[in-house]
């Protein structure tokens, strides 16, 4: 090919990439099908990961989105964490209207710099750079890019192309390229369902995800995460924050986090060691330790948060903790495992994926891109003891809905392995209310309530006794907005630690309880746990049904009648038991007295989209029992 015919394909090449960009600016070029539903769509994503060397890796990404409205901004994603040892080599951002016009330009220094951690200066070297643009119309497009440049080899970005809920895709794309030939590792998950292609050697990956349309939620279904596509990605020689190491498995990947990370990190003063023998003086029992221990971290220390991808996985000293008072999940349970080896308790540091939906580490691939908190495991003969040392409130050995029932490290010197937190079964997480009701000749009412919770319900319920009277009065107005002209006339809380139960004693009054129709009174049986929950319907339900956590739900109401009324018709005894639950009414009169029993118990568990249309239907029908009501007449005057 001669030196002119070169150019000129050169020159057309240049041309076809001109207009390949523009098109991508342009929100009228976007398919129709992929602007149903969706509050944004990614018009293309290009990820390249290098690894040159043990200590060096790089990451460039360009990344353009289209976003329709305010509930898309956040599938912009421009932003960038850096430290010492993570480099922002460079970033920009432009932003282009509804037609593809330029409007505005983001260089490095026009992106906000601020700290990565409130309140503390031990992470004074952990930052964030991000876009802070704010929208004047919709729809626009920006176009980010960054490079980025890190010593750590441990961290490899996941490849996640599709964002969450409500955003399209036309064309991500994402390259992995093992230069330094480090024993690449990788695990796929829930590609099936996707027409991913993919380029796989030994040691490069290459993944692409064209044209995917928007996902709406639906109610009661897995998490994001657990149908959409993924990849996770491991080296097995790495270095991290200055450290070499080696690991193809958890067993190895744990000895190395307790022999580089760990080890050493565990002094404290010679003052602080007393104060914990005295502390513990006298007590023999390992767990009556450990709750000492427990209760003196909670009242000595206060917790910030760092995100461990941003903070590393390496806690600071106890020693340093020791003297702050303050840390991170990492540095506060390395901090509590400290104080336990000096009152002689065995405690182990655990690596887990945090949050009210359950996620599990992944047990047949070891990498630092799962888990995002730091927790503690406590051994005892029958069980293991799980504790979160960042909570200053929750109770010794109870971690609630926020790290329950999952798979997760425990870092044992030379014996670590993926173990399962505890499990809160249905009918612990239980809620049992009694009330004695009595009802007046005017339709008010008024009554003596005791509620106690248990299990993840106590999770929900016992942060009640640290808020004001004012926010407390507004929760329970809000819980039982269904009572008319409700008002709280006192009340009183105990939250039993030891048991971990929550205990709430209340006196209500409510004007207008019942309804007149002439010489008919009418009032609902079920008057402080009414379940009007019922999820929405689908034409076409595409997503399993899940339950995550089961409840047991009991009530006991005690209606006291007016004298000079008498019962002209109650709602009649029911049970439904069904695969999802059971939901029991016996309602008995004595004279002029009604006892309202109630119970319902929903069960966790897994089911087939076939099944959701039956599980809406036990919700139907416990929402409208749940509105019966009893009719009083008037007695007539002899």
């Amino acid at each position: 090919m001669s030196n002119k015919k070169i150019l000129n394909f050169v020159f057309l090449l240049s041309i076809s990439l001109v207009f390949s960009q523009e098109h991508l600016f342009k929100a009228a070029t976007i398919p129709e099908e992929l602007k149903q539903n969706a509050n944004a769509v990614v018009r293309l994503n290009d990820i390249l990961v290098t690894i040159d060397a043990r200590d060096e890796l790089h990451t460039s990404e360009r990344r353009i989105v289209t976003v329709f409205n305010e509930k898309g901004y956040r599938a912009v994603q421009a932003g960038a964490g850096y430290n010492n040892y993570n480099k922002v080599k460079k970033i920009e951002a432009h932003i282009f209207n509804e037609f593809g016009n330029e409007i505005k330009k983001f260089k490095k220094h026009d992106f906000t710099d601020q700290s990565a951690v409130d309140g503390g200066s031990l992470y004074s070297d952990s930052r964030i750079l991000y876009m802070g643009y704010t929208p004047v119309s919709y729809p626009f497009t920006v176009e980010f890019t960054c490079e980025m440049e890190t010593s750590n080899t441990l961290v490899i970005p996941s490849w996640r192309p599709i964002p969450g809920y409500y955003v399209s895709v036309e064309n991500d794309n994402y390259t992995l390229k093992d230069h330094a030939g480090l024993g690449l590792r990788f695990k796929e998950k829930h590609l099936k369902d996707y027409k991913v292609e993919k380029q796989i050697t030994t040691n490069d990956l290459k993944y692409s995800l064209k044209q995917v349309k928007a996902v709406k939620p639906e109610d009661l279904s897995p998490g994001f995460s657990d149908f959409n596509p993924k990849v996770m990605f491991a080296v097995n020689k790495f270095h991290y924050y200055g450290v070499d190491g080696e690991a193809s498995n958890w067993l190895e990947f744990g000895d190395w986090m307790n022999n580089e990370l760990l080890k050493g990190r565990d002094q404290v003063s010679t003052k602080t060691q007393e104060a914990i023998l005295k502390l513990t003086e006298g007590i023999d029992d390992p767990v009556e330790k450990a709750k000492k221990v427990f209760e003196y971290v909670q009242n000595n220390t206060r917790y910030i948060s760092v995100q461990v991808g941003i903070g590393g996985v390496q806690p600071i000293s106890a020693m340093e903790v020791d003297e702050v008072k303050y840390g991170d999940c990492k540095g506060l349970t390395n901090y509590t495992q400290s104080l336990l080896k000096v009152a002689g308790v065995t405690s182990y540091y655990t690596v887990v994926e945090s949050g009210r939906h359950i996620e599990n580490l992944e047990s047949d691939f070891a990498s630092i891109a799962q888990g995002d908190h730091i927790i503690l495991a406590i051994p005892t003969k029958d069980e293991m003891l799980w504790v979160d040392c960042t909570s200053q409130i929750h109770p010794f050995n109870f971690i609630g809905d926020f790290t329950d029932n999952r798979n997760v490290l425990v870092i044992k010197p030379g014996a670590s392995e993926i173990m399962k937190t505890v499990e809160y079964p249905d009918t612990l997480n239980f809620q049992g209310t009694t009330a004695e009701i009595r009802l007046k000749s005017d339709g008010s009412m008024f009554s003596k309530v005791k509620r106690l919770t248990k299990g993840t319900q106590y999770d929900n319920r016992f942060p009640l006794e640290r808020r004001s009277k004012k926010d407390i009065e507004e929760f329970y107005k809000e819980t039982w907005g269904y009572v008319n002209n409700l008002e709280i006339q006192d009340y009183d809380f105990n939250n039993d630690k030891e048991n971990i139960v929550f205990t709430e004693n209340l006196n209500l009054e409510a004007r207008n309880y019942a309804s007149f129709n002439g010489d008919l009174v009418l009032f609902p049986l079920n008057a402080l746990n009414k379940n009007t929950f019922v999820p929405d319907r689908y034409r076409s339900r595409k997503l399993p049904l899940e339950i995550q956590r089961g409840y047991l739900d009991e009530d006991h109401f005690v209606f006291k009648l007016p004298e000079d009324f008498e019962v002209a018709s109650i709602p009649e005894n029911m049970t439904i038991d069904n695969k999802f639950g059971t939901y029991k009414i016996e309602i008995k009169q004595e004279d002029n007295t009604i006892h309202y029993n109630r119970k319902l118990l929903i069960k966790k568990g897994t089911f087939p989209n076939t099944d959701y249309r039956d599980y809406r239907n036990f919700r139907k029908q416990i929402a409208s029992n749940d509105r019966a009501k009893a009719v009083l007449k008037k007695i007539s005057n002899k």
